[in-house]
């Protein structure tokens, strides 16, 4: 296209490997045009995002990458860092994927934010601040002026990932580049973000490139979309012609592909595993130095819960309600108050030592994968890794093999297991991370938004997977999430909570059909509105 603001021309990105060069992009053309909304989708390893970490300059240090990317008739590739930070953040802004591992832990969100403010605008400290809560404000974070002074650890990553929203747009870039942005968002929130680039886009002639596995966002907000598959663009075209009638046997696996089945509950005999009584998590957050502002965060406020053996309960709720921190304290990962027993065995009164032995059948899968897997182990180190202090009888070899066996169970070739961590996609490494958990065959886990990272048709192949290894080992999930719809698919029994608490709860299809509370009643309408609402940006700015 003449006019593209954004032109890609034959791009083709290599990694350097211990199994040799791996080309992750293969020759593929983009044409952004100025004010334009378009969406690259496809499954985790198509080369959504390393097309434009290429772009970009963001490539790891193993990674390569030849052809041309020109913005405005600039070309991009192959220019040094400090001619090329003259673009990035200014003219071209990125949100991450995964925003802890994009925030620094030193440095308050506040510092953060005025950074590329201060670097390309050269405002004061003063005036950077200023415009730094501005930002917190636009993206709705709560308590924005106290969230100034906070660091990452302390905000829920829907909180980060706004964070990054934040930083991205501080700059008014012509083009911005969101990574998976509503990831680690609720519904509702991610709804509003949207709404909010999509505003942003209309009124300053902003550019937009939307990377998603959300195949319903992509439907309402894009114009025009590019479908890879094994780093090749195999379809491209307006948004609503390529939903109506998608032409290539993969878009039309990506347009069908959605998490199925209802789980049973499970029969009121089966015996309990964890019971939990009055947990309460408390944060002091008052500020000064003697502390006279004084303010007592209650993130989970008198939760009480039963989990029986091979049962899966579904927490829900917008970002900050507590979901997070109630499954690190039932698994005594962080302090709390309150009673917790494990197989009828009091948890409370153990301390580290006395709980190492229960973490192979207390296991947890988080949020952010890339957080939590070591960069400098390979993936079969890190999925073998737990069998070194829970079966420490076995050698390095069957170590191995049990790493491979967990790989090929979660359906990533066991081949792989010597590459490291930044070498595979976001969904890639959230099944890395689940294989870890389920090498060890717990019998409660935890999974903490497991499928976020997760385009749809690998979604539907894990959620089949985790219910086919709980029916075989009658194992029992906590699933926190905020997607509703896999949610609906993976529990028998529902959880609602806000502001700490437990405003609802029951069996899923009970609170699916005829929900009591006006605040799940928004969540579900927010998830069904997703999908079934036309496009803000074709009703025109007035509707958004």
């Amino acid at each position: 296209m003449a006019d593209a603001i954004l032109a890609v021309r034959d791009l083709r990105v290599r990694f350097r490997t211990n199994d040799g060069m791996v080309e992750a992009v293969s020759g593929i053309d983009l044409d952004i045009n100025p004010g334009e909304f378009v969406a690259i989708v496809g499954e985790s390893g198509s080369g959504k995002s390393q097309s434009v970490m290429a772009a970009m300059g963001l490539l790891a240090s193993n990674g390569e990458a030849t052809g041309s990317v020109r913005y405005r008739g600039t070309e991009l590739l192959g220019l040094k860092p400090a001619a090329l930070n003259a673009y990035r953040g200014r003219k071209l802004a990125m949100i991450f994927q995964e925003p802890m591992t994009s925030l620094d832990p030193l440095f308050r969100i506040g510092t953060q934010i005025a950074a590329p403010l201060r670097r390309h605008q050269g405002l004061s400290r003063q005036a950077a601040r200023a415009r730094a809560l501005e930002l917190l404000k636009l993206v709705q974070i709560p308590r924005p002026e106290a969230r100034l002074d906070a660091y990452p650890h302390e905000l829920s990553g829907g909180q980060r990932q706004r964070v990054m929203i934040a930083m991205a747009l501080a700059n008014d870039p012509d083009i911005l580049i969101a990574d998976e942005p509503t990831t680690a968002l609720d519904v509702t929130i991610e709804a509003d973000i949207l709404n909010l680039i999509a505003d942003l886009r209309q009124r300053l002639g902003m550019a937009v490139i939307l990377i998603s596995h959300d195949l319903g966002l992509v439907r309402r907000y894009a114009e025009r979309v590019y479908v890879m598959k094994d780093g090749e663009v195999v379809e491209s075209g307006p948004a609503e012609t390529l939903f109506a009638a998608p032409a290539h046997p993969y878009t039309q696996q990506l347009v069908a592909a959605e998490p199925e089945g209802r789980k049973p509950p499970v029969p009121p005999y089966a015996p309990v595993l964890l019971d939990a009584k009055n947990i309460r998590v408390s944060f002091d957050l008052s500020r000064g130095i003697f502390r006279r502002e004084h303010f007592v965060l209650h993130a989970v406020d008198g939760v009480d819960l039963t989990l029986r053996r091979g049962q899966t309960i579904g927490i829900v709720g917008e970002s900050g309600s507590g979901k997070s921190t109630l499954g690190r304290a039932l698994l005594k990962l962080m302090p709390s108050t309150g009673t917790i027993r494990f197989e009828d065995r009091a948890l409370e009164p153990l301390d580290r030592a006395a709980m190492r032995p229960l973490r192979r059948s207390l296991q947890a899968v988080f949020q952010d994968p890339y957080g939590s897997l070591s960069p400098r182990m390979t993936v079969g180190e890190i999925v073998g890794e737990g069998l070194l202090v829970h079966a420490p009888q076995l050698n390095r070899a069957e170590r191995d093999r049990r790493a491979a066996e967990a790989l090929a169970e979660v359906s990533l070739d066991p081949a792989l297991r010597n590459r490291y961590p930044h070498e595979f996609s976001g969904g890639q490494r959230q099944r890395i991370a689940i294989a870890r958990a389920m090498i060890l065959n717990p019998a409660l886990v935890v999974l903490d938004e497991p499928t976020s990272a997760l385009d749809r048709t690998v979604q539907k192949s894990i959620v089949a997977l985790l219910k086919d290894m709980q029916t075989r080992h009658a194992l029992s999930y906590l699933f926190i999430s905020h997607d509703l719809a896999v949610v609906r698919a993976m529990a028998d029994t529902l959880m609602v909570m806000k502001d700490g608490r437990v405003i609802e709860g029951g069996p899923t299809e009970a609170i699916f059909e005829a929900p009591r509370e006006a605040y799940t009643r928004r969540l579900l309408a927010a998830s069904i509105k997703e999908v079934r609402e036309p496009s803000p940006v074709r009703r025109g700015l007035g509707e958004v």
